[in-house]
């Protein structure tokens, strides 16, 4: 498909939704996405690749193993990324990056660094969200909190270096509730691109608010 473009949004925006495992991102990116549909604009989602890995997940998971992930996002992005007005991913490099180090014992053996600062900016704004819920089994995902707790000191060691301060957002993972607003988060990323949302009746939404903390 070619990359939409029009005066109401001029190039396809990124959203990247991050964090350790068990922090409700899929269910932020529903919401999201709902959201954006509500405001008139298509979207695409990159979905959590690392569910699909032939290679090991969780605490024992090899390096090899979280390459593949890491590298499988960005394939993914590339694929993606010009479908529709905004591209929603469910993780993105920088977070994936984070359990490639902890699967290496801190060390990036595969020097993926360089592509990192390359590709963090591609996003134009990261949700990130913040383990204040308790892990639930998915049949999928590890439950041990001393593992997600190491993923979270690694985010919060890494991100600075990878990510602007103005393109990330901070939540708690207990915000993402039916009653959470998305509103002024899309119309943040709206602003990223110079485009614009529309109400419900069709016309511009330019009273929205603009979301303004981290």
């Amino acid at each position: 498909m070619d990359e939409p473009a029009s005066e109401s949004w001029p190039r396809p925006a990124k959203i990247a939704f991050i964090g350790s495992h068990g922090v409700r991102k899929t269910a932020a990116v529903a919401s999201f996405a709902a959201t954006l549909s509500r405001a008139g604009r298509s979207w695409e989602l990159v979905k959590e690749v690392v569910r699909h890995s032939p290679l090991g997940i969780n605490e024992t998971a090899s390096p090899e193993s979280q390459l593949w992930v890491l590298v499988t996002q960005v394939q993914q992005e590339l694929e993606l990324a010009h479908r529709a007005d905004v591209l929603i991913t469910d993780r993105a490099v920088v977070d994936n990056y984070a359990y490639l180090l902890r699967s290496a014992g801190g060390t990036d053996p595969f020097c993926v660094e360089p592509l990192l600062r390359c590709w963090a900016p591609t996003y134009d704004l990261l949700v990130r969200l913040l383990p204040d819920v308790t892990l639930r089994p998915d049949g999928v995902r590890s439950t041990n909190d001393a593992f997600r707790d190491e993923i979270e000191r690694l985010l919060d060691d890494t991100l600075p270096a990878f990510v602007a301060p103005d393109r990330l957002i901070t939540l708690p993972a207990s915000a993402v509730t039916r009653r959470f607003d998305w509103r002024p988060i899309a119309q943040r990323l709206a602003d990223a691109v110079g485009g614009e949302l529309f109400a419900e009746d069709g016309e511009p939404a330019s009273g929205d608010p603009v979301w303004s903390g981290r």
